[in-house]
């Protein structure tokens, strides 16, 4: 199946985040040869023992996309820009529209190309008011975030279906892993043994692990059925919030305290933090988009990822958590209940 990519030029954006350096180390041993963009102020220590062409620029500048784009067979665009409360929709903006414009405009120039993988996000859809939703189901972005997410792949379909460019979109579920920061705050609270749940909904929460994740990207590379579709990537079926400290709370082996606590004070509470600490350039400590983490459902049905591209993964969510936790406290990242 990935044969294709044997002596391939590839093209990688984002390669030093936690997905992208799953994904080109899966590159590298399918033998594509890798090239990847990277901020002057990238880190690459971590993927030193790849045979990795690095072009440093940043990747919504169209001198670095075009200096990077030549000769390339593949593109793998992953960048996104750091989803913190203090970045401006003007930041993600040019990361996730302007990169894609410039990507797929080259990727149009350049001879013997053979497919353009652009990885979006379930963000797109907003909250599923009635789950799970499909790859058909409408966008409703929330924040700036997602609302550039949703123009870049907007644009990029209309674009790639006038154009004729041969490619695929994913739309990944929450990635987690070892590696992962984005839940780390969650274990640790776990790890802690309690963990507070803010309103009282559901909390689904649909997952896809980073090594998962990597392999259907690259699967989508290559597979004919694939051509010019959208999937969305994620486990099976999607888990609660209270599912997945549970399964923490079984693999330390250790009681977890669950307190469940309204939800609009926090949103107030974050609402007057972020309008206090933007203007001055601060991280807030409560923002709104952490609070609506406890109370939006997000599930997802991804038959089609197993009915089309006939991918089986490799953790199911209960593996792949106790997994992560084990790592993360091997790592240091958490401290196991017996630790001194």
């Amino acid at each position: 199946m990935l044969e294709p990519l044997r002596g391939a030029q590839v093209l990688v954006t984002g390669a030093t985040g936690f997905t992208g350096s799953v994904l080109v180390r899966h590159l590298a041993e399918a033998g594509a040869r890798v090239r990847a963009i990277a901020r002057p102020s990238s880190q690459v220590d971590a993927l030193a023992d790849l045979d990795i062409e690095w072009v440093r620029g940043q990747v919504y500048d169209e001198s670095t996309v075009k200096a990077a784009a030549v000769g390339v067979h593949y593109v793998f665009h992953l960048a996104a820009a750091l989803r913190e409360a203090r970045s401006s929709e003007d930041t993600y903006r040019r990361v996730h529209y302007t990169s894609t414009r410039l990507l797929a405009e080259a990727a149009t120039r350049t001879p013997d190309f053979k497919r353009f993988v652009h990885v979006s996000t379930v963000g797109v859809h907003g909250h599923i008011a009635q789950p799970p939703a499909d790859e058909t189901a409408p966008f409703h972005p929330d924040d700036g975030y997602q609302r550039t997410k949703a123009e870049a792949e907007t644009w990029f379909r209309e674009f790639a279906s006038a154009q004729r460019l041969p490619h695929v979109v994913f739309r990944p579920c929450a990635i987690y892993g070892p590696g992962d920061r984005r839940l780390l705050k969650l274990f640790r609270m776990a790890a802690r043994g309690t963990v507070p749940m803010l309103g009282h909904s559901r909390g689904l929460y649909h997952l896809i692990h980073v090594e998962d994740l990597a392999r259907i990207v690259i699967r989508g590379a290559v597979h004919p059925a694939a051509l010019n579709e959208v999937f969305i990537a994620g486990s099976q079926t999607a888990v609660t919030l209270t599912e997945i400290v549970r399964t923490v709370e079984r693999t330390l082996g250790r009681p977890v305290r669950i307190v469940r606590l309204p939800a609009w004070p926090f949103f107030a509470l974050a609402a007057v933090c972020e309008t206090v600490c933007r203007p001055l350039g601060l991280e807030p400590p409560l923002y709104r988009r952490r609070v609506a983490f406890y109370t939006k459902d997000r599930s997802f049905d991804t038959r089609k990822l197993r009915d089309v591209l006939g991918y089986s993964p490799l953790f199911t969510d209960e593996e792949g958590l106790s997994h992560t936790t084990r790592w993360y406290v091997e790592q240091g990242w958490i401290r196991a209940p017996n630790a001194a």
